[in-house]
């Protein structure tokens, strides 16, 4: 498909679907049942305005999610008292599927969430979002329901960065634009449509996300994208603007990690799909600097990116969905 094409054709603006009711009766319709994750670790100040909203707007006022659940990695904070005191469900990760151990990253989570929750379509939503509101869930669900070809939406939105004295109006999504985005340009044109591939916010049909593996750390969003791209095509995808997403500012040495691990993932890939890179010779060590008054010094990171395989090739999954 032509990219300008796909892009008037497959990108959406929440207004879209503000008819809420229209919606559900669609959805209902169809018989599809809605599950929203919020991954958290140590989310305290965000989780329970976040759970609230969604809750009173999205399951009582119009039932669009069926279940709402937090899939935490061990906060050390109050965050899975605070989610279960207003009402999500909460699973501590390491408790599910304990058979195949426990791995620290955003990307067990959401592997562990497809085995846990029960929706047709699950919707992942950061929980660190200063700015929630109800679109965040229903402006990536929507397409879904209105769109059968459509399997995987992602969000976009202006990035203000949230600081202690206040809120800056520019910045954010540095990654995408300096990492990200040339490696599209370079082996994947198509790719370059997404205006915000990382974006931590996106709906996706179980049918898809139970044949995906699942990297653990920084890679996650960005090999899915590929790994959809490689299978169902460009066609796949939509993305909707979400206007805008306050968040925590993260510092330049984390984001530097974040684009390490995203580039091994993105080679790992890459090689599948025609790009010659033999990762059996790529460092896994990250090398960054600290500074100790006038002494520099080296710090190394490991990062490897490990991964978790299909659902779909788990029995207890295709046990407990039949599939």
């Amino acid at each position: 498909m032509n990219l300008n094409k796909w892009i008037s054709k497959n990108t959406f603006h929440h207004s879209q679907f503000w008819d809420l009711k229209q919606l559900i009766e669609e959805k209902e319709r169809q018989g599809l049942t809605v599950s929203l994750c919020l991954p958290t670790l140590n989310e305290e100040k965000t989780i329970g305005k976040e759970i609230i909203l969604f809750k009173s707007e999205l399951v009582d006022r119009y039932p669009l999610l069926d279940e709402i659940a937090v899939i935490d990695s061990g906060s050390t904070d109050q965050t899975r008292e605070i989610a279960a005191a207003y009402g999500a469900d909460v699973y501590l990760s390491a408790d599910i599927l304990p058979q195949y151990g426990e791995k620290k990253g955003k990307g067990e989570n959401l592997w562990k969430a497809v085995y846990q929750l029960k929706g047709d379509i699950i919707c992942y939503v950061d929980a660190d979002i200063a700015n929630i509101h109800p679109r965040f869930a229903y402006g990536l669900i929507a397409p879904l329901i209105y769109n059968e070809t459509i399997k995987y939406v992602k969000a976009f939105y202006d990035r203000p960065l949230a600081f202690s004295q206040g809120v800056r109006p520019s910045g954010g999504g540095r990654v995408t634009e300096i990492l990200v985005r040339p490696l599209f340009s370079l082996f994947f044109p198509d790719l370059t449509g997404l205006i915000q591939p990382l974006s931590g916010e996106y709906a996706v049909r179980r049918e898809v996300l139970d044949k995906l593996p699942f990297p653990i750390g920084y890679g996650v969003e960005t090999s899915h994208i590929l790994d959809v791209y490689k299978e169902w095509g460009l066609e796949a995808f939509g993305q909707t603007d979400l206007d805008q997403r306050v968040h925590r500012n993260q510092e330049t040495l984390s984001l530097g990690r974040m684009a390490f691990g995203i580039l091994r993932a993105f080679l790992a890939r890459s090689k599948d799909m025609g790009v010659d890179v033999d990762m059996d010779k790529l460092s896994s060590i990250m090398r960054q600097f600290q500074a100790h008054d006038e002494k520099y010094e080296q710090v190394e990171y490991e990062i490897v990116e490990e991964e978790r395989p299909p659902m779909i090739s788990l029995p207890e999954y295709r046990e407990k969905f039949g599939r």
